[in-house]
């Protein structure tokens, strides 16, 4: 059940109350039992569950979230397996070239 606030008109006297929605809204001050009483308008709490409240939590998989696919990642996993380059078989660059 949502937590109302009320102040009274009359003395100024600030209250909340829990009520259903279907409850009707307090008039009378429980301090000065004049029917003068309005309830204040607050801000809505909000709480946040769960591991996190982004645009990309509620798009599908996880892997197409972070951009990667299952096929991506072998072909990566393949490339870091190869062997590397020596420096011997390496191609001069064209001004080197043209120096010589």
């Amino acid at each position: 059940m949502p937590l109302y606030a009320y102040q009274c008109r009359n003395c100024g006297h600030e209250f909340e109350t829990r009520q259903s929605f279907n409850d009707a809204p307090l008039t009378d001050c429980p301090n000065c039992h004049q029917s003068s009483v309005f309830r204040v308008i607050q801000a809505a709490g909000v709480v946040f569950k769960g591991s996190g409240w982004y645009v990309t939590d509620s798009k599908g998989k996880k892997d197409s979230v972070l951009g990667t696919s299952k096929s991506s990642t072998a072909t990566d996993t393949s490339t870091a397996t190869t062997t590397p380059v020596t420096p011997a078989e390496t191609k001069p660059k064209p001004a080197e070239a043209a120096a010589d």
